[in-house]
């Protein structure tokens, strides 16, 4: 399944959206209140094929809210600043 899926997102059959485990699954998860539990939603992304598809998309356009690829907000801004520090010291 994993080769088909990556040969349909490299010709732009597919969009990795169109395999993420949580599609049709209850937002709120997703998007928890302050201070919620985010074991629900990230125990899906675990196991979700698509996961750093997903992440990566929620790094690049600056996500601020909600679990994708089975991260916060917060572990999200560690890798953008993990990247940002790397690429001044490749720089």
């Amino acid at each position: 399944m994993q080769s088909k899926l990556i040969e349909a997102l490299a010709v732009g059959e597919l969009s990795w959206q169109d395999y993420a485990n949580c599609r049709g699954a209850d937002a709120d998860l997703f998007f928890p209140e302050r201070g919620a539990s985010t074991r629900k939603a990230k125990a899906i992304c675990a196991e979700c094929q698509v996961r750093q598809e997903c992440l990566e998309f929620a790094i690049q356009i600056g996500e601020k809210f909600g679990i994708w690829g089975g991260m916060s907000e917060r572990e999200r801004r560690k890798i953008r600043r993990e990247r940002q520090l790397a690429a001044r010291r490749a720089s």
